[in-house]
């Protein structure tokens, strides 16, 4: 599969002709997670342990007032065991926003003001930024002389602004100025190893932003070195940890035992195999362990979708791309013969891979929700397919029309209709009001997009052959690259303070759940586009660590 010359739009048989072929590196993971054994009585300890902790850690959280409560929420957030205290921190939450504290307090301290902010708008409460003008001088400026020394203070304002919505310009501010004095921390020579840690982990990652699952894993290790750890807290925490761990280990043997049957990676080898990290996807979405269905079949719709994606543009020829979107239209086995060999390999994964969610639907109950998946994996075809068109014919459209296209091949509407069958609580309309274009949707699947952009644009640019979205925006609007690249990024930040403003305001006629796989996904393309690095395609570098600290290193539970 050499790769062709220049495409050039003047190139009369450009039809016939196969774009510049890329190979992927194999997975780095080779069999690793074919070889995990699933231990049902060391996870029954692990439960048993966890019950009687829990109970504990409960009476602790009923017990908590004041600024300890603030801080005990958090604890118990960041070290991933919530969702055993559901119930109980949203009853704490409700009291504390109901007694007027979310406004101002003269008495408490940068730390109580930014970390209640944040609790509270991350669990959807109307919560103002003016609580923040008590710190600011006159000019509603953050001076570093007022602040500079209370590290833990700028931390949790740090944090509370990355949770920040459209036009809150002391939040703008206030993630600048922490920037800055974070960076002067790590740079000092007065500063602990461990709070130094501290501020690196939170500049890679912030909590409203980062991953939870990957949160969860840095922030244990964090705690344990704290001088204010609770041993009875962090066991519960270790515990968790490792019983989750064996649980996505369990998900993994499976998927790859599914994966390895097509045998894609030796009959489509130019295909990236990247189950793996297609889990992380899925696991993204939801962490907890009754999302086991969730997990396994977003990863499954991530590498199909993945598949389809280097078949458009990796491979087939434009004569090739309109064939399968047709055939593809159709949705029919029998019809695959006029297809080349190696889309009926393509056409048959797709098919074998929904026939299975037909099947788990109906068992679910959730029937409803297959035509509206298959009419998502039509879609995404012929969003592809439009996609590889401009490309090859050097027709670029404008940006606006680029992006409207690229909230399809995103993939959000075929992984977001794929996981239904393992959410309790969507049902039909939350759907329908899925694929209805609501802003949150649309701002999400551009963020994503455009992270995605920033990460791949150099791989798909096969070094000059083919246009990029960057070209497409640099030509729309009369820019350097440079200037393409910094708009982008400015895009970025646009989209997570539209997505945070329709989370925070909550909605009685969506599904929370819903929404808050909105959140999720932008979170993971945050990850793993991270850096305008594409570690889906390369993961080596960055996602491949990230990967193993979750499910090849367990927590050492001696404590």
């Amino acid at each position: 599969m050499a790769a062709a010359n220049m495409v050039s739009a003047n190139s009369s048989n450009v039809r016939h002709i196969r774009p510049p072929t890329l190979s992927y590196k194999p997975s780095m993971w080779a069999n690793i997670f074919s070889s995990f054994s699933f231990d049902n009585q060391v996870q029954e300890k692990y439960s048993k342990e966890m019950e009687a902790l829990s109970k504990e850690t409960g009476r602790m959280l009923m017990a908590a007032e004041s600024t300890k409560l603030l801080i005990l929420i958090d604890k118990i957030e960041r070290l991933g065991v919530a969702y055993h205290f559901e119930k109980e921190i949203e009853e704490k939450l409700k009291l504390i926003y109901e007694s007027g504290k979310e406004r101002e307090d003269v008495d408490d301290d940068l730390l109580t003001t930014a970390l209640r902010f944040r609790l509270l708008r991350q669990h959807q409460y109307a919560v103002y930024c003016d609580v923040f003008d008590k710190f600011v001088e006159k000019d509603y400026k953050w001076k570093p002389e007022s602040h500079g020394n209370d590290v833990e203070g700028i931390l949790s304002l740090y944090e509370a602004a990355h949770a920040r919505i459209r036009n809150e310009k002391i939040l703008d501010d206030a993630a600048k100025f922490t920037v800055g004095q974070l960076n002067q921390v790590l740079s000092s020579s007065d500063q602990s190893p461990i709070v130094k840690e501290k501020v690196q982990q939170a500049l890679k990652h912030s909590i409203h932003r980062g991953l939870p699952i990957l949160n969860i894993r840095f922030y244990i290790s964090i705690y344990e070195r704290e001088g204010t750890t609770d041993e009875l807290l962090l066991k519960l925490a270790k515990l968790n940890f490792n019983f989750l761990q064996n649980i996505y280990r369990k998900e993994l043997v499976e998927l790859t035992r599914w994966w390895d049957k097509f045998d894609l990676k030796n009959k489509l080898p130019y295909a990236r195999d990247r189950v793996v990290e297609c889990y992380l996807w899925g696991n993204a979405l939801r962490y907890e362990p009754q999302y086991s269905y969730l997990r396994v079949t977003v990863a499954k719709n991530m590498q199909l979708v993945s598949i389809m994606d280097d078949t458009y543009d990796n491979y087939a020829t434009l004569e090739e791309d309109d064939l399968f979107t047709e055939i593809l239209e159709r949705w029919n086995l029998d019809e695959i013969d006029v297809l080349p060999d190696f889309m009926k390999v393509v056409y048959r994964f797709i098919m074998s891979t929904y026939e299975d969610f037909v099947v788990d639907a109906e068992k679910k109950g959730k029937s409803f929700v297959v035509p509206y998946y298959r009419e998502t994996v039509k879609q995404l075809g012929r969003a592809y397919n439009k996609e590889q068109k401009w490309i090859m014919e050097r027709q670029m459209p404008g940006f606006e029309e680029y992006m409207t296209n690229s909230v399809i091949t995103s993939c959000m509407y075929v992984m977001f209709t794929s996981l239904v069958p393992g959410m309790k609580y969507i049902d039909e309309a939350a759907v329908q009001w899925l694929l209805s274009e609501p802003k949150i949707v649309i701002s999400t699947a551009k963020m994503g997009r455009t992270l995605e952009d920033l990460g791949s644009h150099e791989r798909e640019n096969r070094e000059g052959k083919m246009a990029t979205v960057v070209d497409c925006y640099m030509k729309d609007k009369g820019v350097s690259k440079q200037e393409a690249i910094s708009e982008f990024v400015e895009l970025v930040e646009n989209g997570w303070e539209d997505v945070s403003a329709e989370w925070a305001k909550g909605s009685s006629t969506v599904p929370k759940e819903m929404v808050e796989q909105l959140l999720n996904y932008g979170r993971i393309a945050e990850i793993t586009y991270n850096n305008k690095e594409d570690g889906y395609t390369d993961p080596e570098k960055y996602l491949g660590p990230l990967i193993a600290a979750l499910y090849v290193d367990p927590l050492p539970l001696h404590i």
